[in-house]
């Protein structure tokens, strides 16, 4: 059987299988992306007979009813959806998203004695000389006779051969061809995106959950079509909550059901940490309902999938879908979300900047659902996601093929439970090597979203350390004032000393500072910056900083990591301090997991 099929189909007939549902269109929740222009000059590209790419669908199988008969698959479209979009907007009059997520006509006007289109505009409007919008009259509202004697008599001086030949052009719109490339629905989901990629000219990368997202999106049966919507204005919400209101006004229809209650909380949450867009919510669910990860399995259970004798069964993708539901309600529940943005805070990670992998926090979500299921105690959830999130992070577990380590992860916590699984994995991944060397060796980069330092700073706030030189400033009063990083040795004195921007920016050379203490500090070496230091103890008056005891300061050296060396180190101690305070930093992200 070939893989897929071209064909050429006038827009008649492809606005008839829209009509009769033929071709599945996902409902469009985010904005109209094309311009009112672009609109026009596909209008005028069809009367001109220029080419106006293809439409790509995937049809859906063959599915067995429960009574064992089939039904027939139905074509989900996953390219073309703002062509198709348009061509609906503008002949036959379906409204559409503006970026106020108001629905707008757009209306596209003609001339028949210029043959040009323009959108509709105030000045238009009011020249008799355009035919207002082409839509009645290209989808037979309105007969030639009717137009071309309401033409004339406002043009008494317009030849009305020239009229009626320029309307009759405009209706032959409808018989133009466009190209549609329909998919075999024999074709799993790597070969479709690997085609899709092939096909589509701008080369637009069009990940598995976008195809996730088509497939609910087309599906009236089992609600997928306002599950897409619960997910989408959930993502929305999150990060503007007076978008709930345009829900409101302009969408009355989901505003009216259960999902829409189930979402308006998060319209006032302060929460800067999660941020999930639509692929985290549809990971977090699948993987926490399913005990899978691979969205390419998901499709096809969506689909009805009978992996075992590999047909296509209405009871399993029924199955799937309320499975799915859950999982999603699951995710957007008000108490599951806030309580598991509370952990991942109270362990120092308390912005979005420090959420350097998206999948380690998703895997997190989908560990604390999974738990709260399985009948867990608070306490116990709350271990076993610091634990797993942070360890995660060091070791870089979702890198490379996430997707796959995924899967892996959330099957053999279904099979042998959490607790085993986490002592294998700190069993295989955290030797004293890994603290002794990896660790080490990962603070010499100049990154500072390298995931060790980043853990490493996650350390210093959750255990309320103090910052560099402060007595009462903490890391945390600073990351969440937008204080900097500053330099033990200073920036301006290494580059001096010819030094490279990877050097002196090596992470290990980095603390938080107020910035007042980092402008005295200037070009200053730390021997001599720390001379300041102990003559302000020796007089208890404060000039670097507000330490003026040794107690305090021996403290804020050792919160800080850094070795007792750095007090008297000049330039040429540089490589020798910053090897000592990789290990302080190590024994330090050491400790603070091992607390967890």
């Amino acid at each position: 059987m070939a893989n897929y099929s071209v064909q050429q189909q006038p827009v008649d007939t492809l606005l008839s299988w829209i009509r009769s549902n033929e071709i599945a269109i996902p409902e469009i929740q985010r904005p109209f992306v094309w311009t009112s222009t672009k609109v026009r000059d596909l209008i005028d590209s069809l009367y001109n007979g220029y080419p106006v790419g293809y439409i790509i669908t995937w049809k859906n199988p063959n599915v067995k009813t429960k009574d064992g008969k089939l039904s027939e698959g139905r074509k989900v479209l996953i390219d073309g959806q703002q062509r198709i979009t348009a061509l609906t907007a503008a002949i036959i009059g379906q409204p559409v998203l503006n970026k106020f997520y108001e629905k707008e006509r757009i209306k596209i006007a003609f001339h028949p004695i210029e043959k040009k289109f323009e959108v509709l505009n105030t000045a238009i409007d009011k020249d008799v000389s355009w035919i207002k919008d082409i839509g009645p009259v290209v989808n037979n509202e309105l007969k030639i006779t009717q137009v071309i004697r309401a033409y004339k008599s406002n043009n008494e001086d317009a030849d009305e051969n020239q009229i009626e030949e320029a309307i009759e052009e405009l209706k032959s719109i409808l018989n133009k061809p466009i190209g549609i490339i329909e998919l075999s629905a024999n074709l799993d989901i790597e070969t479709v995106t690997e085609i899709f990629i092939r096909i589509n000219r701008e080369g637009v990368v069009l990940s598995q959950a976008d195809f996730v997202m088509s497939k609910i999106a087309a599906d009236e049966k089992y609600q997928g079509n306002l599950l897409r919507k619960f997910i989408e204005y959930f993502c929305h919400i999150y990060v503007d909550g007076e978008f709930l209101d345009h829900i409101k006004h302009n969408d009355l229809e989901f505003s009216s059901t259960d999902f829409f209650r189930k979402l308006s909380w998060i319209a006032k949450s302060d929460d800067e940490i999660y941020n999930p867009q639509y692929q985290d919510v549809l990971r977090v669910a699948y993987a926490y309902k399913f005990n899978r990860a691979k969205f390419s399995d998901l499709v096809n259970l969506l689909s009805g999938r009978n992996f075992e004798k590999r047909t296509y069964e209405e009871e399993i993708a029924a199955a799937s879908y309320e499975l799915l539901k859950a999982g999603i309600e699951g995710f957007i529940n008000q108490t599951n979300f806030e309580r598991f943005i509370m952990i991942i805070n109270s362990i120092g990670f308390i912005s979005n900047w420090f959420i350097i992998s998206k999948f380690a926090l998703n895997f997190a979500y989908t560990l604390y659902l999974k738990l709260k299921d399985s009948g867990y105690t608070a306490s116990e959830i709350e271990y076993y996601v610091k634990k797993w999130f942070v360890l995660s992070l060091l070791t870089s577990r979702y890198s490379g093929s996430a997707e796959t380590a995924f899967d892996y992860d959330i099957k053999q916590i279904n099979s042998i439970g959490i607790k085993q699984f986490l002592t294998d994995v700190e069993a295989a991944n955290l030797s004293d090597a890994f603290w002794s060397a990896r660790v080490v060796q990962d603070l010499s980069t100049s990154n500072i979203k390298n995931p060790i330092f980043v853990v490493y700073l996650a350390q210093q706030i959750s255990q309320n350390k103090k910052g560099f030189l402060s007595k009462d400033i903490t890391v945390r009063d600073m990351v969440v004032h937008r204080g900097d990083l500053h330099h033990l040795f200073p920036k301006e004195l290494l580059r001096t000393n010819d030094f490279t921007r990877s050097q002196y920016n090596q992470v290990a050379n980095f603390v938080y500072a107020q910035q007042e203490i980092n402008i005295k500090i200037g070009k200053k070496s730390p021997d001599k910056y720390f001379e300041v230091i102990h003559q302000q103890i020796e007089k208890g008056h404060a000039k670097l900083g507000n330490i003026i005891d040794k107690k305090t300061l021996d403290k804020n050296l050792k919160d800080n990591a850094i070795p007792a060396t750095l007090v008297s180190a000049t330039v040429a101690d540089y490589y020798d301090v910053l090897n000592e305070r990789k290990k302080l930093m190590s024994n330090a992200i050491r400790q603070y997991y091992e607390s967890l």
